[in-house]
């Protein structure tokens, strides 16, 4: 069935530059996002929240046979979110206006059932929680886990590629490109598993107008067994205590973990575009055969996917803070968060367009390993100021540091190798000799003479990390199910 649209318009009439440039580079995780996200989906799973319910009291009162079954859960498949509409313009009422019209769908013995006993945010809240559990571990979690891959291959085959490595922007002790890839692999590994934990957690709610199951107390004499029942056949669980509302701070931990990936990927994106510097240009962005990369300049070839990226974090990432100011509402329930959590749809489009640039570029990053082994030679071999200090330091020398940093800053000044204003000390050259020969199983000037012989266990860590990365998220592979709107209507 194509999406329903409440008008047909060309796409570049849309308000919303998620409805027309990233629904453009976006087509197909867009789509599929539109299952669980726009409004024909949210007004179907609406209505299997009804025919959960509808189905509950038939049980309860001997009422209830198969062929009521298979047409409760078909016409919930096949509501026309056109038709909820027009009556909703009728009603002033979105629920009421869904029952009205699913009512009609159904043979006139299950009339009377539908919306019995509950409030509209009975209704709302569980379908909610369905479409972003749904929509989280069919679309989203899977896109991240493929991220999550991907760096983890990147980390193993660039594991023992020596780079310089950078604090403050600048030339720090040496490393590996695979080390500084199986950081964001391993970090990010973690926070898809518990997105995937925290949507499987999301609640439903089947407690009446205040929480208190006034309503449901008069249809059955157990209303929290009614509840757990209603919901099982959703494929939720009721929260500790409701109000009106299901507790909101399932959904909001969910959201705070969805940020803190969007954030992780944000960073990733900010050392990938200044690797790309002219000044560093250790990874580049392949570009297609006919591909601009200035208007003006035919030489550029800018790193505007991972600006891009962190554009969109910049974009969505804020929204935390709507996000904490829907968790309060007054009383037994308000209003207050009406509008502002339609828009929850909106940032998980704009997380699955960062996360689906990230893989695109992913596919196509071109690392330069013979740009990393010049950098490391422009670095010299000042970057080995640290290991001088720690064998003085192991063969007793107490001010090794101090010795040290004046034989940097002599070195900078005289425009010479460090290595070399350390052999202008006897005392000090033989005690390094000796440590390096203890401690490092290998002659001072040779380890001083190449900065890749300090890379420390880089090259183990980056396949460690992508190795625990890869676990995590591989695990997630045969557990990620979900109940969707396609599969009522296909049975």
């Amino acid at each position: 069935m194509a999406p329903f649209d409440m008008e047909s318009r060309p796409t570049h009439r849309n308000l919303s530059p998620l409805d027309h440039r990233y629904w453009e580079s976006n087509r197909s995780i867009y789509e599929r996002l539109a299952d669980y996200l726009s409004e024909e989906a949210a007004t179907r799973y609406c209505a299997r929240v009804e025919a959960a319910l509808v189905k509950a009291h038939m049980q309860r009162e001997g009422v209830f046979t198969p062929e009521i079954e298979s047409t409760l859960f078909s016409a919930a498949g096949r509501i026309d979110p056109a038709d909820v509409a027009a009556e909703e313009r009728r009603t002033q009422h979105n629920v009421r206006a869904l029952v009205n019209v699913y009512q009609k769908m159904l043979p006139e013995e299950a009339r009377a059932y539908v919306h019995l006993g509950a409030t509209s945010v009975d209704v709302l809240d569980t379908a909610t929680s369905m479409r972003y559990r749904d929509v989280l571990r069919s679309v989203l979690v899977p896109l991240l886990r493929e991220v999550v891959e991907q760096l983890c291959e990147l980390a193993e085959s660039y594991a023992d590629t020596v780079q310089i490595g950078r604090t403050h922007g600048q030339f720090a002790v040496p490393i590996t490109f695979g080390f500084s890839i199986s950081e964001y692999a391993v970090r990010l590994s973690r926070s898809v598993v518990e997105i995937d934990r925290l949507a499987s957690d999301l609640r439903g709610k089947l407690a009446g107008a205040v929480g208190a199951y006034n309503a449901l107390s008069i249809a059955t004499p157990d209303p929290v067994a009614f509840e757990k029942e209603v919901l099982a056949e959703l494929g939720l669980r009721p929260g500790d205590q409701s109000n009106q509302l299901v507790e909101p701070e399932y959904q909001l931990r969910l959201l705070l973990e969805c940020n803190t990936a969007f954030g992780i990927l944000a960073n990733l994106a900010d050392d990938m575009r200044n690797l790309q510097r002219s000044e560093i240009s250790e990874v580049r962005e392949a570009f297609e055969a006919t591909q601009v990369g200035s208007s003006t300049m035919p030489h550029k070839r800018n790193p505007w996917n991972w600006e891009h990226i962190k554009s969109l974090w910049k974009a969505f990432a804020p929204r935390v803070v709507t996000f904490y100011m829907d968790q309060i509402s007054e009383h037994q329930r308000d209003l207050t968060n009406s509008a502002s959590s339609r828009f929850v749809a909106d940032y998980f489009a704009g997380l699955a367009a960062a996360f689906n640039r990230a893989k695109s570029v992913l596919q196509r990053l071109e690392p330069d390993r013979e740009q990393m082994l010049a950098n490391i030679e422009r670095a010299g071999d000042m970057c080995l100021a640290e290991p001088a200090y720690i064998l003085l330091s192991l063969a007793g020398n107490e001010d090794a540091h101090e010795r040290v940093r004046v034989a940097t800053l002599t070195a900078g000044r005289e425009k010479r190798k460090l290595v070399d204003v350390l052999r202008d000390d006897p005392d000090l050259w033989n005690s390094l000799e000796e440590a390096a020969s203890k401690r490092l199983q290998i002659e001072a000037s040779e380890f001083f003479s190449d900065p890749k012989h300090y890379v420390g266990i880089a090259g183990e860590k980056a396949r460690e990390s992508a190795t625990t990365a890869r676990k995590r998220v591989e695990q997630l592979r045969g557990d990620v199910t979900v109940d969707d709107t396609r599969t009522r209507e296909e049975s």
